[in-house]
């Protein structure tokens, strides 16, 4: 692995993580009525699922950075990469068919976690 390529997926897991981190954390620790004004899709969606998915997120985010950091199982950086992947096409499909069209956000950090897929590749 070149120095380049290990510095560009700490920036961009850096970056996953960091969001990740906080988006999911909002989501299992904030209320309904605390969620609803970002996050409009939480009316239609159960608690328990909205809670599970921001375990998912938080779970995740320390997927892109720990496995590398620590040189254990570094390929779970990858497979945690690949799933946030999965999780904005999933974002995304229920943003359109709820009539939002704000998906910039969403297109976004997909590109991004495809970009930190590719690069987390080195990792194996």
């Amino acid at each position: 692995m070149t120095t380049e390529t290990h510095v560009a997926y700490w920036i961009v897991a850096g970056l996953l993580c960091l969001f990740y981190l906080y988006g999911g954390g909002v989501k299992v620790v904030r209320s309904r009525e605390q969620l609803r004004p970002m996050m409009a899709w939480v009316d239609s969606t159960p608690m328990p699922a909205v809670r599970a998915i921001g375990l998912t997120e938080v779970l995740g985010a320390l997927g892109l950075i720990l496995p590398p950091l620590t040189g254990i199982v570094p390929w779970l950086a990858l497979a945690a990469a690949i799933g946030f992947v999965i999780l904005q096409l999933g974002a995304t499909r229920v943003h359109l068919r709820r009539g939002d069209r704000h998906i910039a956000l969403n297109i976004t950090l997909l590109l991004t976690a495809a970009v930190a897929s590719w690069l987390a590749t080195t990792w194996l």
